[in-house]
């Protein structure tokens, strides 16, 4: 097994990544945040990596938040109303809405914005299979009119997780099919296009033409979103040791995830406060290509299932504590109400690598090369894949190790090309657990073949599955339905889950506010 090891890169010469400082009053108003990547792609729609959800809060604001019990409330809406035994939602945007460009908010900018949003995102597409017509009588007023009644309607507009449902101009998306490559929004801070230097540094000055919403307090992604800094930076610092030390000197203010074995480290450090932002951690994913052989075979997929050491992933990832990190997981977030036992035997038994060896040639597997994508600057992806690629070998795969940099992954990821002409086998990512909570957000569980998250796994059994739980009559139907979802999972293995472990944030003790749910910099305060 590829144990866990410490990184020693030194911290000297943190100094030339973060921007000049004039004085002690411009430091208190910038808040240094270190994401752990780069922002390499600015659309929350194009993509599932947590830059780009960062940048959304950021830069965005969505019709609908939720509060910290996961409850959507009115945002950009002053609120709507339901009618005609609902299936004609009426929403009115608040006055005094404006884009960074100073124009106003139109409700036919949220139109085209959650037209773009609902051809790509999972919780989108089943809303936008119910509308029979989406319009803008007025420049406030934005009407569904639906097939059948879609209560979920707020949740789904609320959405916070994977392709964030912001609100653009509809002139930036006319060509909704194409990836935006500006940031124009109307959220709380204003993207500084020409201060970024790729791989380095992003920035963002407040908005001052914000409207917060008015009352209530701020929970998640609800509630009133005060920019209480003139700055936010991104000091982009991959090694986890190097960003340690630049918070430890305070060339940081914040580090969005450090290792957990630093965890006792910083604990020492009176000046540095830890936070589980993330609740439900962080949930591994060892995702299939299901275009390309040997993974577009189902039975070598399941017989994979045998090989999967979730233990050895998480220990690898989080560190020896058991405390730390969960190995036995299934499809749903361990928190989740969906969460079940159905089937865990095929990942928690015995783990018997001749069998699995047997398997694999039963079901076809003859020795072709496997190409395993791998994220070599994002450490819990990269310690997955190491893991992930030895316990493959044992079961007498051939693999191959192709490691880039994080935003080569995104690229590559997405190309469906087979492996010698670009693509990929199979590769290793994470989502916030929150992101697994149910088959309105799985991403990883859809089987809706080419418009599927990458892996593009087509199984129209988990899809009329996935159908059944949005129109369940109550909790314990909808549980019942997820229990089938995972079962039927096993059969088809869109993906293995690999573990959960903790997501712990580390700050300097000065910065105030702090919120739940993922970092967000909204109503931050530094003292």
């Amino acid at each position: 097994m590829h144990r866990r090891t410490l990184l020693t890169a030194s911290a000297a010469g943190l100094a030339g990544l973060a921007a000049p400082r004039t004085g002690r009053s411009q430091a208190q108003e910038t808040l240094i945040f270190n994401p752990g990547s780069d922002v390499t792609i600015l659309d929350p729609v194009w993509t599932t990596a947590f830059g780009a959800r960062y940048l959304a809060m950021l830069s965005y604001d969505t019709l609908y938040g939720v509060d910290n019990a996961l409850n959507p409330q009115p945002q950009m809406v002053d609120g709507h109303v339901v009618e005609d035994d609902g299936r004609r939602w009426r929403l009115t945007l608040r006055e005094g809405l404006r884009f960074h460009n100073n124009e106003p908010v139109l409700a036919r900018d949220a139109v085209a914005s959650i037209r773009r949003w609902g051809s790509r995102d999972a919780f989108g597409q089943v809303l936008m299979e119910a509308v029979t017509e989406l319009t803008a009588p007025s420049d406030r007023e934005i009407v569904f009119r639906l097939r059948q009644p879609f209560p979920l309607l707020p949740n789904a507009l609320a959405k916070s997780t994977s392709y964030v449902p912001v609100i653009m101009p509809a002139w930036l998306i006319a060509a909704p099919e194409k990836q935006v490559t500006e940031v124009m929004g109307s959220g709380p801070y204003r993207y500084l296009a020409g201060e970024r230097v790729s791989g380095v540094r992003s920035a963002w000055e407040r908005f001052e033409g914000y409207v917060p919403r008015p009352g209530g307090e701020a929970e998640f992604t609800s509630g009133p979103k005060i920019p209480r800094l003139k700055r936010v930076e991104f000091t982009i610092i991959p090694d986890a040791q190097t960003g340690i030390g630049a918070l430890m000197n305070g060339e940081i203010d914040w580090q969005a995830e450090v290792l957990l074995d630093h965890v006792p480290q910083l604990r020492r450090a009176p000046q540095i406060a830890l936070a589980a932002v993330n609740r439900t951690g962080n949930m591994g994913i060892m995702r299939f290509n299901h275009l390309h052989p040997p993974f577009d075979n189902p039975a070598i997929r399941r017989a994979l299932l045998g090989a999967i050491d979730q233990a050895e992933m998480a220990q690898a990832v989080a560190g020896n504590d058991p405390s730390l990190w969960n190995g036995k997981v299934g499809m749903f977030c361990p928190q989740s109400p969906n969460a079940s036992d159905a089937g865990m035997e095929v990942l928690t038994g015995p783990r018997d690598y001749a069998r699995v060896k047997r398997d694999l040639a039963a079901a076809g597997y003859r020795g072709e090369k496997v190409i395993y994508l791998s994220a070599s600057d994002n450490y819990g992806m990269s310690q997955q894949d190491l893991v992930g690629a030895d316990q493959m070998r044992r079961a007498g795969m051939t693999v191959e190790i192709a490691a880039v940099d994080f935003g080569t992954w995104l690229q590559r990821r997405a190309n469906r090309n087979p492996p010698e002409r670009g693509g990929w086998n199979v590769t290793d990512t994470y989502l916030p657990g929150l992101e697994l909570w149910d088959p309105a957000t799985h991403l990883a569980l859809r089987g809706n073949g080419l418009a599927a998250w990458p892996g593009w796994p087509d199984s129209p059994a988990l899809e009329r599955l996935r159908a059944e739980w949005f129109t369940a009559p109550d909790a314990a139907a909808r549980q019942a339905v997820c229990r089938r979802m995972q079962l039927q999972a096993w059969q088809d293995v869109p993906y293995i889950p690999t573990c959960q472990w903790q997501a712990i944030s580390a700050y300097r003790r000065n910065l105030t506010g702090m919120l739940q749910g993922m970092p967000l910099f909204y109503n931050l305060a530094k003292g």
